[in-house]
This record gives C-alpha cells, structure tokens and sequence, in this order.
C-alpha cells in the first residue's frame, strides 16, 4: 500500500486530561461506596430484616457488618486509587503531538 502522505500530518492527543477522568471517575464511586457503607455500619440494616418473622434471622448482625465493612474498605481502595491517579496525572504533560497514520483496516473502500 503506497504511503498517503500521512507522515506529515499530527496530531494532537490530551495525555493528562486521561487520567483526571479515571481520577474523577474513581472519586465519585468510592465516594459513593464509602457513603453507603458509613450508613450501612451505623443505621443500616438488611432488607431481608424488613420481610423476616425475626429481625436478624436470615441474615446475622455479624454477616452485616463483615459486608459493611468490605464496602467500607472498597470505597477507601477507590478513593485511594483516585489520589494516585491524580497525583500521577501531575507529573504527565498536557498534550503530545504524534504523527497521524493510516487505520490498517478501511470499512468503506
């Protein structure tokens, strides 16, 4: 395939804003997790407690607060993995310019 003269066209391509995505994106579920898990480790309760003829029969108070704290845990993971992913994102540049090349594969020719 004979060359189009792609080599001498660039482009433009945003490096930082990538990983301030996953950093916003990490921040806003593990914000959410640990949120559900504080209240779920203080006031809340199985919805199973709701339905059962005994409060705490299908699910015990310890089971409960095991899953609590998992979600506690998974939340602060998140978080955790936000502040990395926005740190790291200070030390890459704003753009790189990289010549353009052609797709291997052509769908409409």
């Amino acid at each position: 395939m004979p060359d189009s003269g792609a080599a001498g066209r660039l482009e433009t391509v945003k490096i930082r804003g990538l990983a301030r995505i996953v950093s916003v994106f990490f921040s806003l579920w593990g914000a959410a997790v640990f949120g559900k898990a504080v209240y779920d480790l203080f006031w809340g309760e199985p919805e199973a407690n709701l339905y059962a003829p005994e409060k705490w029969a299908f699910v015990t108070q310890a089971q409960w607060l095991r899953y609590a704290g998992f979600e506690l845990c998974y939340g602060l993971a998140c978080l955790g993995l936000a502040w990395a992913a926005w740190s790291y994102a200070r030390l890459l540049p704003e753009t790189i310019a990289r010549s353009r090349r052609d797709p291997d594969v052509d769908l409409f020719s």
